[in-house]
């Protein structure tokens, strides 16, 4: 049985949904993109060889960049329905409200992250 939400809950549901939704529809845009550029390829030198490697490898990047965020945004959906939003999972100190407003999808306090990222 999904909770009762709060306000704030349900403002930052309907804005995950729609950064969900713009990241699927991005997506197949960077792959209806990829497919035009690679039915493109024919024949070609070592110079256009090179630039299409390399468009090739900035979209790779950039789709795995935005798959990763599309995870995140989806466990965000889920720890909301669940009733675990804004609460970090390393110390259970709740994450402020202007943090979540900033990353919506943002799964660590300010603290946390910092100490995560300090470790890399």
């Amino acid at each position: 049985m999904q909770k009762e939400l709060t306000p704030f809950e349900e403002e930052m549901q309907e804005i995950l949904l729609k950064k969900r939704q713009d990241i699927l529809e991005k997506l197949a845009k960077s792959n209806e993109d990829f497919q035009a550029l690679a039915s493109q390829m024919g024949a070609k030198d070592s110079i256009d060889m090179s630039v299409e490697s390399l468009v090739f490898k900035k979209m790779e990047a950039m789709n795995q960049h935005e798959a990763s965020v599309l995870r995140s945004v989806d466990y965000a959906i889920i720890r909301i329905r669940e009733g675990r939003y804004g609460i970090c999972p390393k110390c259970g100190c709740r994450i402020p409200e202007e943090r979540l407003r900033a990353i919506p999808y943002a799964v660590l306090c300010i603290s946390c992250k910092n100490q995560e990222e300090a470790g890399k």
